[in-house]
């Protein structure tokens, strides 16, 4: 008796750093609960830690008291670190999100080289950038803001932005986010967004927003918890009620046991664990979620409707062809590849669409005869004119820009998608460059995996009817509807919901804001309008659509995730609960029990993120 008394003493003692210092989370955590007048999840662990802790302190001062003789000690300790294990686990899938967020800004470089006016370079901090800052960026170094590469031709990596692995050539003319790494060579560019303004800090911010938002379940859950642990708390003090009438000195341990085995963690971890690890990984692959109610709302949808402009189409028009309109000029002598070099030489003064889809065309003309130009100008709306080696001027844009005194000049348009930029010398139009839409390269596959999974695709655009059926029958949807405007975008959804489907948005333009905000869920690719990426419940900052695809697939897996959770916490409680009751579930196995649920449940949800 004396050698088990010493070793009580030793083992409340050993107990004491736990209470304070492993066990203090819980039970600050069940204070503040108590003091907003409210039951949390911590209540019943504090209450069932705190009930052991005095009960076994008691067997151990005085071992013929009310609380007799045998001590817990042991089954308190255990029961905290299983607790903390389970802590532990769903901190880190927390910090799964988290890394990417620290992933993306770690790339972000403290200082810039600005360049004055007379070209020198000078290291600022990037703080003190502003739009229209010309900055020259080394290789192997992130780009400081959102701008356009204004001097040579680089690569850069984009994948912490967008999930594309492969570097992405970048010409004088093209856009440069914030983040990404120079690649290439170094360049200068122009600086159009700083700050909170990049699309970087953009993506930063619908994550953080994402990651401190309670889920639909999560907020059901807080709702029935108080009943629940309530009548937890009723079922404790009946079972010990009973208990002290069968056996006095198992009343106090029962009562601890069902405490604990009825701790609804699992319960409240099955549905939030299962959707911040889904949101992770869909940040891997450059779908940004603002809504994660919009994963369960996606599993629903039964129709899509598909802006057509910069959300199935390249934000890029497609080099087409070249048409020669004189027999004679300074073109001549030239066969078609000098004289797609001349035009991109020229192109790339501007940063025009058209422009850049004609330097897109050449690249390598670009950074050849960029430099052969002088006296460049640019008017708006009409186009490029430049003088050359030999002082002669020359023209890039509209046919009427080009030549002013034709009579009968053709439309820029051509139709079918179709747009055309002339070059010409001396007011006498020589070459015709038609360039067409292109579909974004997975756009036909991403289309026939949607239908696949049971989707009704339609293509929803404002542009010509005759364009959109043309671009619908490349894409092979059957359903398509050209000349919308806003309004009648948001009509036909709305008529849609009215009819009883479920339907999803996927667009990219201030025109597609209303209907983006209407549909159940909605979508908005990443280089589409700031409104338009507010208005929707998740970015696809990659912009390829095949992204929409396993956005499906996980949304789909992650409710079968959540599922599997609530059955098997469901499962325990209803097993281990008649176990605890009866006394046949001593303290520590209870403790092993929920927290073995707890961690259960979070394993699970991690899959996802894998």
């Amino acid at each position: 008796p004396d050698l088990r008394q010493l070793l009580n003493w030793g083992g409340w003692l050993l107990t004491l750093p736990v209470m304070v210092f492993s066990a203090g989370p819980f039970i600050t955590g069940a204070w503040r609960s108590l003091r907003a007048r409210r039951i949390g999840m911590d209540v019943p662990v504090a209450l069932g830690v705190l009930v052991t802790f005095v009960a076994s302190s008691g067997a151990t001062f005085d071992p013929s008291g009310i609380f007799g003789g045998d001590v817990y000690f042991d089954s308190l300790t255990m029961f905290v670190s299983f607790l903390l294990a389970g802590r532990l686990l769903e901190t880190r899938a927390r910090h799964r999100v988290a890394q990417v967020l620290e992933a993306a800004l770690g790339g972000m470089p403290e200082t810039a080289l600005r360049l004055d006016a007379q070209g020198q370079a000078h290291t600022v901090s990037v703080q003190r950038l502003v739009p229209g800052d010309r900055v020259r960026v080394p290789v192997g170094q992130a780009f400081p803001a959102d701008g356009t590469v204004r001097e040579g031709s680089t690569r850069a990596d984009e994948s912490l932005l967008t999930g594309e692995s492969a570097p992405v050539a970048k010409a004088c003319g093209a856009a440069v986010v914030a983040g990404s790494s120079n690649l290439g060579t170094p360049v200068v560019m122009e600086v159009l967004r700083t700050g909170a303004d990049t699309r970087l800090e953009g993506i930063v911010a619908l994550m953080r927003d994402a990651m401190s938002q309670r889920p639909a379940a999560a907020r059901a859950a807080d709702r029935w918890a108080a009943p629940f642990l309530w009548a937890v708390l009723v079922l404790a003090a009946g079972a010990a009620a009973v208990w002290s009438v069968v056996d006095p000195s198992r009343a106090v341990w029962v009562a601890v046991s069902v405490l604990i085995v009825t701790c609804p963690c699992a319960l409240s971890l099955a549905a939030p664990s299962a959707l911040l690890s889904a949101a992770s990984a869909l940040a891997r692959r450059g779908v940004l979620l603002q809504r994660l109610d919009a994963l369960e709302a996606f599993t629903q949808v039964q129709r899509i409707y598909l802006d057509k402009t910069g959300t199935v189409t390249d934000e890029h028009l497609q080099f087409a062809g070249m048409a020669r309109l004189r027999p004679d000029g300074p073109c001549a002598a030239r066969d078609d590849a000098h004289c797609l070099a001349l035009a991109a030489g020229l192109a790339g003064w501007s940063s025009h669409p058209l422009s850049q889809a004609l330097v897109a065309a050449l690249p390598l003309a670009n950074a050849a005869g960029n430099g052969v130009w002088r006296d460049v100008q640019e008017t708006a709306g009409q186009g490029l004119s430049g003088t050359d080696a030999e002082g002669r001027r020359w023209h890039l844009g509209r046919r009427g820009f080009v030549q002013p005194d034709a009579l009968q000049a053709p439309q820029d348009d051509l139709g079918l998608g179709r747009a055309a930029v002339w070059l010409g010398c001396e007011g006498q139009a020589l070459l015709r460059f038609d360039f067409d839409e292109a579909l974004r390269p997975d756009a036909r596959q991403a289309v026939a995996d949607l239908q696949a999974r049971g989707l009704e695709v339609v293509l929803l655009s404002g542009d010509r009817p005759e364009r959109a059926q043309r671009m619908a029958q490349q894409l092979g949807v059957p359903q398509v509807i050209g000349g919308a405007t806003p309004e009648s975008k948001l009509a036909e959804v709305a008529s849609a919901q009215a009819a009883g489907l479920r339907v999803a948005m996927v667009g990219d333009g201030i025109n597609d804001a209303p209907v983006l905000a209407r549909a159940d869920v909605s979508f908005a690719m990443g280089q589409g309008a700031l409104v338009a990426r507010a208005q929707a419940d998740a970015v696809v900052a990659s912009s390829r659509l095949g992204d929409l695809v396993r956005a499906h697939a996980l949304a789909g897996k992650t409710m079968r995730v959540i599922r599997q959770n609530l059955v098997w916490a469901a499962v325990y409680n209803a097993v281990c609960i008649p176990l605890a009751l009866t006394g046949w579930l001593p303290p520590w196995a209870a403790g092993l029990g929920m927290a073995s649920s707890s961690v259960g449940v979070i394993l699970n949800s991690m899959r996802l993120a894998r």
